[in-house]
């Protein structure tokens, strides 16, 4: 097996990625199906750090529409991202995987509180490490709170795993002639408003310059592939030819 390009992963999961019929739920066969990706990886001896959303369980912007107030709202996607965070564990656990979840908001008798060198220290003894509760703070998407958790386990790239394997031109499910992107730069995808990443986190990886991956985790093969460096997705960095290298 050709040897991994990037030695240190952050991915970034939405919270659909557990759910169950109607996008809704946990369901644990899909929570096992994305620990099964996660091993395969694992098991190239990379490094994983986990960041994972909450839209499966709870999206603020929906309470927020009936008068709720947004920091409350926030609060309550921190503690739905955590109970992401446990079932994702447990079906780590049972693929044989080592894995410890740390929460930005600290409740101890089920999960560590949020300790940069511990989390570091995690993945040197090859532990797979899901970040929960966001950054701790509302007003922050996960999306910033996986790039913020890439940028200080020293990550050496960051994926973000879609049901789409990339950035197109425009929806594909919308437009069958739309056009994969295979490389943009951060500018390009600020300037797009690329909607599989917001634009606090973009610029955060553009002032840090850490490349992103966009890709389809549930195609199999993909999450390796692209770790090993082949053409795989969208990469988004400073420039093409920073694009062309991670490819």
């Amino acid at each position: 097996m050709p040897e991994a390009k990037y030695r240190r992963v952050l991915l970034k999961l939405g919270g659909e990625a557990l759910a169950g019929p109607g996008n809704f739920g946990i369901d644990v066969a899909e929570a096992q199906t994305i620990a099964a990706r996660v091993a395969a990886v694992h098991k190239m001896g990379i490094d994983i750090g986990i960041v994972i959303g909450a839209g499966n369980l709870w999206r603020g912007k929906d309470g927020m529409t009936h008068g709720m107030d947004r920091t409350t709202a926030d609060h309550i996607g921190m503690l739905a991202i955590v109970m992401n965070c446990l079932a994702l564990r447990d079906a780590l656990e049972r693929e044989g995987v080592e894995t410890r979840v740390q929460t930005a908001i600290e409740m101890r008798p089920i999960a560590e509180p949020y300790i940069r060198l511990r989390a570091i220290r995690h993945l040197e003894k090859q532990r797979v490490v899901i970040f929960g509760a966001g950054t701790g703070n509302p007003y922050f998407t996960t999306d910033t709170a996986g790039m913020l958790r890439a940028l200080e386990i020293n990550a050496d790239v960051m994926v973000k795993a879609t049901k789409v394997d990339g950035v197109y031109t425009a929806d594909p499910r919308e437009f069958p002639d739309a056009q994969r992107l295979p490389h943009l730069t951060y500018i390009d995808a600020l300037n797009m408003g690329v909607r599989v990443m917001d634009s606090t986190a973009l610029t955060m990886g553009m002032d840090n310059n850490l490349p992103i991956i966009v890709l389809n985790l549930w195609e199999p093969g993909q999450l390796e592939r692209a770790l090993r460096g082949e053409p795989v997705g969208t990469t988004i960095s400073h420039s093409a030819t920073l694009a062309e290298a991670a490819t």
